[in-house]
């Protein structure tokens, strides 16, 4: 048996934005393993990272555990893990080293480490897992158990999918993604972590508590920005009556008063969404949920079937609200399939909120103001705006890393910093981010307020105008030049401000 310690390196506070938001989770994919690995028989403790005052805590964790293993497994179903943020990656190296020198070996997994090992081979990891991992971790670890000096290219010699250094040389036999794991079954090791620390911030930023849970791994969409390091393509989703009673669980042990459903893609199939309820419905177990879910997913019955679930609020991938920048994403949505989705999950009392994306390859002018008048028509309750992305894996980033400098990665995830030659500068989508959240917080304040005069409208209007006024001061050198109109057309920005003061 060995003593093990599974870890992540997510620390909220090296992450100024979400520090700020303050919605913490915590990290299911991490706890998912510890519950494996004690089911094979080892003694497991846990170093989440996510509510720690910095690396420095990780020392003391390491003296209490005195580990023969380290495993840090990164929270697969924290999308922020996909950015492979510096700030995370060099807090990873720093404890892989102070792990070593402790004398513990170590293995690490996660996107950053899959698309990008070399880093933390060298801070001192015997392995490095590629993608999901688990049958590569159990060999690992049944060999460790065996023999515990076992050199790393014993280690793991013939296993594939694992990175591991070879006379100053990265060695890997890559194989491809591989579907989620059968063997992560059962409650993850909810035990291990401190609940009522989540709960204090919880309580104190929102008044009231959250949780997360995850019904599926993976996703089958092919949006060319999106890597999917861990599943590919992949999509695994549990048992309706299996997810229903690890809700049911965390209802009756912590008393959530909301849960985060970590899915990329939740519920798909409308027959599961109803399952679900039902089941929920049969043991008190529904707790109200937030879920991530595809405009082309939300039928009037799918909407529906949410709702007598217990979904209170719904996210979708809109991205854009330009048809032929969601074409060019191979987003495979419509624009008006937003707008039905919003108005399907507003029709149920379900908040909906909209996951904007700046900036993509090709997008112009009057693509932008496609997503301002988008947000304008649908009226979400919240938006989430970014810029585009290059994640190592996805056909964007083919596109664009002869375009990529030194910065390759965003330091955290309030940087949104442009790092390829799109049609603008940061500075330019910064303000385009600011322009847009403050339209959703204005539409929400006065739903019903539609005189031209209003004067709040009036001054955003005028931010929008000055903006798109001055817009070819933030033109990158080599972007397209934006599309003249010809006499008696329209121009595209009048169309956009307009559509404020319906």
């Amino acid at each position: 048996m060995l003593k093990i310690q599974v870890g992540h390196a997510y620390f909220l506070k090296l992450d100024r934005k979400q520090w700020e938001r303050g919605k913490p989770y915590p990290p299911l994919a991490t706890i998912q393993i510890a519950a494996l690995l004690r089911q094979m028989g080892h003694e497991v403790s846990l170093f989440d990272a996510m509510l720690a005052d910095g690396v420095e805590d990780y020392e003391e964790s390491l003296h209490s555990a005195q580990p023969d293993l380290v495993v840090l497994y990164e929270d697969n179903f924290n999308y922020l893990t996909k950015m492979c943020l510096g700030r995370m990656r060099e807090a990873a190296c720093q404890m892989i080293a102070e792990a070593r020198v402790s004398g513990a070996r170590v293995i690490v997994a996660g996107s950053d480490a899959s698309d990008h090992p070399d880093p933390f081979l060298t801070a001192g990891a015997d392995a490095v897992l590629i993608g999901e991992g688990i049958a590569a971790l159990v060999t690992l670890v049944e060999r460790l158990d065996r023999d515990r000096q076992i050199h790393h290219h014993g280690l793991a010699a013939g296993v594939a999918g694992v990175a591991t250094l070879v006379d100053g040389q990265t060695q890997l036999l890559r194989i491809g993604a591989q579907p989620p794991d059968l063997r992560l079954v059962g409650h993850p090791a909810w035990d291990l972590v401190d609940i009522e620390r989540y709960r204090a911030i919880w309580q104190e930023r929102h008044g009231y508590f959250s949780l997360n849970m995850a019904a599926s791994r993976g996703c089958p969409f092919r949006c060319n920005w999106c890597a999917k390091p861990i599943w590919g393509n992949h999509y695994r989703q549990r048992h309706a009556e299996d997810v229903a009673s690890e809700m049911s669980y965390l209802k009756q042990a912590f008393k959530p008063d909301h849960i985060w459903m970590a899915d990329d893609i939740f519920g798909f199939h409308v027959d599961w969404v109803t399952e679900f309820g039902d089941y929920l419905s049969s043991v008190d177990g529904s707790i109200p949920f937030t879920i991530q879910t595809r405009a082309d997913l939300i039928s009037e019955r799918m909407a529906a079937a949410l709702k007598l679930a217990g979904c209170a609020e719904a996210w979708i991938g809109a991205e854009s609200g330009s048809q032929h920048v969601l074409d060019d994403m191979n987003k495979g949505t419509k624009v008006e399939d937003l707008i039905a989705a919003r108005n399907r999950l507003g029709a149920q009392d379900i908040r909906v909120g909209f996951f904007i994306q700046l900036g993509y390859l090709g997008e112009q002018l009057a693509d932008l103001l496609a997503t301002r008048e988008l947000i304008a028509q649908a009226a979400p309750d919240d938006i989430g705006v970014s810029v585009s992305y290059p994640l190592p894996g996805t056909l964007f980033y083919e596109k664009v890393k002869s375009q990529l400098g030194e910065k390759t990665h965003w330091q955290d995830s309030g940087d949104l910093a442009m790092m390829f030659r799109g049609a603008y500068d940061s500075d330019f989508y910064r303000q385009v981010h600011d322009l847009l959240h403050e339209q959703v917080a204005l539409q929400q304040s006065q739903p019903l307020e539609r005189h031209p005069h209003n004067k709040a409208r009036a001054a955003l209007d005028a931010r929008w105008e000055a903006l798109i006024a001055c817009e070819h001061e933030y033109r990158t050198k080599d972007a397209v030049s934006p599309p003249t109109t010809t006499p008696g057309q329209a121009e595209p920005p009048r169309h956009a401000t307009t559509a404020q003061n319906r």
